[in-house]
C-alpha cells in the first residue's frame, strides 16, 4: 500500500500555501511551519503530480509482492442474460475489448454462465469473439449469487484473463465486486471510458466527487482488472463475416453451487418504455416549472415519435418518475435525436447523454454549458420557441401525409 511522505526540509511558507490551495479535499494543513496530510486525503497524487517538486513523495510499500502480468492474459466480457435472452451491454463490451485486445494483441474471450445457453453461445461467435466459455449446468438456471461467483472464480483460476468487462447492470453490479473481492483486485464501476497501455494496464476513467472531475484509475499490481460499464456507453461490435472463434465447455463440480438463496417463483415485469432504448428523446430541466409546462414538451415528444427524459430537479419536484432521469444518477441514453429544452448542461447530465447521434438545444442562457457538445443550439425561451416548433413539426407532416395520398 502506498503512502505520501511530506519531507519537512523543503516545506517553505510559499510551498506550503501552493500545497494547501492544490488540494481539492482539504486535506493539507500547516502546523507551527510543518504540514499535515489530514484524514481528508483521498490519495488523489494531486499534491505529488502538480505540487511543488519533492515537498510531498508517493512511497509505495516494498512488501507487496510484484504480479506477474505474463500469467495473465486475454480480456473477457462477461455475458449478462436473462434466460439466454443476451443483455445488449454484452455486444457493446465485446467491441470495446476488440478495440483494447488489437493494441496488446490478446485473445477476446466470452463467460456464459447458465443453463440451456450453449447453442446461444454460437451467436457471440458472429460478433468476432476469439473464443466463449460456457458454464452450462440446470444449477445454474437462475442468477443466485453464490453459484455464479463460484462458476466466474473457476473461469478465472483457469484462463486467467488480464482484463474482465461487466455490464452495469442490476445482475454485474452484484457479480462483479464479489469476484473482484474474492481476488483481492481492483474494480472500477461506471466507466465511460476505457485504454489500455502497452504494459497490459487498463485505464479506467469515469465521473467522481458526483461528476466535477474525471478520475483515471488503474490497477497497477493486481490481477485480473475488472471494470464494469453502463449499457448505451460504448458502441456495440458489428457482425463479422468470417467465423474463426469457438465455444467452449468448461466442467465444474456441481455439488459445491450451494446457495442460501432459493427460488420459489419468477413473476416477470411488464414491459415497459425504457428511454435507453429510445431513437428520439425530449428532456426537459429547470426551465419546467409545473405540470403544464410539461404538457408541452410532452406534445413535442409524441409529435417526434419520441420519450419524454429530464434531469435531476424535475425528479425532485416530483414531475416525472425517476426512470425518466438522464445522468450519473440516472440513465445513459444514445438516441439518434435528442432535444434538450431548459437544460443547462451540468457535467452529471452531459455524462449521460454526450454519445446521442445529434444534439439539439434550447436555452435562455447563450453560455449554457449544454451550447459546448450541441450539434444545433437556440438562445432562447423555450416558451415561445416550442410552440412555433411543434406547429412546423405538423405542418411538414401534413404536406407528408397529403404527398402519400395524391392530395395537392
Amino acid at each position: 500500500m502506498a503512502t505520501l511522505k511530506v519531507n519537512q526540509g523543503k516545506v517553505t511558507p510559499k510551498t506550503a500555501n501552493e500545497l494547501i490551495d492544490i488540494c481539492p479535499f482539504g486535506a493539507i494543513d500547516e502546523e507551527n511551519g510543518k504540514l499535515i496530510i489530514n484524514s481528508n486525503c483521498k490519495m488523489c497524487k494531486i499534491c505529488v503530480k502538480k505540487g511543488p517538486k519533492g515537498v510531498i513523495e508517493l512511497v509505495e510499500d516494498k512488501k507487496i509482492k510484484k504480479v506477474n502480468k505474463r500469467e495473465w492474459k486475454g480480456i473477457t466480457v462477461y455475458v449478462d442474460h436473462v434466460e439466454g435472452e443476451i443483455h445488449p451491454v454484452t455486444y457493446e463490451l465485446i467491441g470495446k475489448a476488440k478495440e483494447l485486445a488489437k493494441k496488446v494483441d490478446y485473445p477476446v474471450y466470452c463467460l456464459f454462465i447458465g443453463n440451456d445457453i450453449k447453442e446461444k453461445a454460437k451467436n457471440l461467435l458472429e460478433y468476432g469473439v476469439d473464443e466463449v466459455f460456457v458454464y452450462d449446468y440446470k444449477e445454474l438456471n437462475y442468477f443466485r449469487i453464490e453459484p455464479y461467483t463460484l462458476a466466474f472464480e473457476d473461469f478465472i483460476n483457469k484462463l486467467k484473463p488480464s482484463i474482465i468487462l461487466v455490464g452495469a447492470t442490476t445482475t454485474g453490479r452484484s457479480l462483479a465486486p464479489r469476484v473482484a473481492a474474492r481476488f483481492r483486485t481492483g474494480l472500477t464501476a461506471d466507466c465511460t471510458i476505457l485504454d489500455i497501455q502497452k504494459n497490459t494496464d487498463l485505464i479506467q476513467i469515469r465521473p467522481a466527487y458526483g461528476g466535477n472531475i474525471m478520475a483515471k484509475i488503474k490497477t497497477t499490481n493486481s490481477r485480473p482488472q475488472l471494470a464494469t460499464v453502463r449499457y448505451k456507453v460504448m458502441d456495440a461490435a458489428s457482425k463479422c463475416e468470417n467465423i474463426s472463434g469457438r465455444v467452449t465447455s468448461l466442467e465444474i463440480d456441481s455439488s459445491k453451487f450451494n446457495s442460501n438463496i432459493e427460488v420459489i417463483k419468477i413473476t416477470k415485469k411488464e414491459k415497459e418504455e425504457n428511454i435507453s432504448e429510445a431513437d428520439i428523446v425530449v428532456a426537459v430541466g429547470k426551465a419546467i416549472k409545473n405540470e403544464d409546462d410539461l404538457k408541452m414538451a410532452e406534445e413535442l415528444a409524441n409529435i417526434l415519435g419520441g420519450q419524454l427524459a429530464c434531469t435531476r430537479p424535475i425528479i425532485e419536484n416530483g414531475l416525472i418518475e425517476p426512470k425518466r432521469q438522464i445522468g450519473l444518477s440516472g440513465r445513459t441514453v444514445k438516441p439518434k435525436l435528442i432535444i434538450t429544452l431548459g437544460i443547462s448542461g451540468s457535467v452529471q447530465f452531459i455524462a449521460g447523454m454526450n454519445s446521442s447521434e445529434y444534439i439539439f438545444a434550447i436555452n435562455k442562457d447563450p453560455e449554457a454549458a449544454i451550447f459546448n457538445i450541441a450539434h444545433y443550439s437556440i438562445v432562447g425561451d423555450i416558451f415561445e420557441i416550442v410552440p412555433d416548433l411543434i406547429e412546423e413539426i405538423k405542418k411538414q407532416k401534413d404536406i407528408e401525409l397529403k404527398e402519400c395520398i395524391g392530395i395537392s
